[in-house]
């Protein structure tokens, strides 16, 4: 069963390269004169997914392609890249989207996160493909275990930050739902007066 999951999984470099899209379109959605709510829920929902990224990279990523190449700089540089964000993650924690703080922290995170994605995507990726191309998958099916732990230790926190972060999309879906609800409950009562 175990490698019947690996096999299906995505290879770790295809689910680092998805991180890293999620949270750069995550950046497009910030503006500086977006309101103050929707702000603090993109900012969170971002520092949630760059914390959990981190993580994964840290605990499953890195080890691995450690054990087969020796002294690359950009491997070596990643973690405190890491604690740069993680730095730039509490201090806009500490702040609040009514602070003038607030944009330019986030603007710094931006730059930093994007200064390490192009590193990871032209340098670590493509060493990772070239020396662990037989543990891709059995690493991403890790990386995915590890991911669904991480994710549950916060599931009010993603919800609610997902909800802000795409509000009308959010409203969509709970009127579906609501209107699925209401359009089934009726005939769920007929049957079972039918019987």
């Amino acid at each position: 069963m175990p490698d019947t999951y690996s096999s299906m999984s995505p290879t770790i470099t295809a689910m680092i390269r998805l991180d890293h899209m999620h949270v750069l379109s995550a950046f497009h959605r910030y503006h500086a004169d977006t309101a103050w709510w929707r702000k603090r829920a993109i900012v969170n929902s971002v520092c949630a997914a760059l914390e959990i990224h981190a993580q994964l990279e840290e605990e499953i990523f890195y080890p691995a392609l450690a054990e087969v190449v020796n002294d690359n700089p950009t491997l070596s540089k990643s973690r405190p890249e890491h604690d740069e964000m993680r730095a730039t993650i509490a201090k806009l924690r500490a702040t609040g989207p009514e602070d003038a703080a607030y944009d330019a922290l986030f603007h710094k995170l931006m730059s930093e996160v994007m200064h390490h994605v192009a590193d990871e995507e032209t340098m670590l990726l493509p060493t990772a493909e070239r020396t662990l191309k037989n543990e891709l998958r059995s690493l991403g099916a890790r990386m995915t275990r590890r991911r669904l732990q991480l994710l549950g230790e916060r599931p009010r926190d993603i919800a609610v930050n997902t909800a802000g972060t795409f509000p009308i999309a959010t409203f969509l879906l709970g009127a579906l739902v609501v209107i699925g609800a209401t359009h089934c409950l009726p005939k769920t009562r007929r049957m079972r007066y039918a019987d």
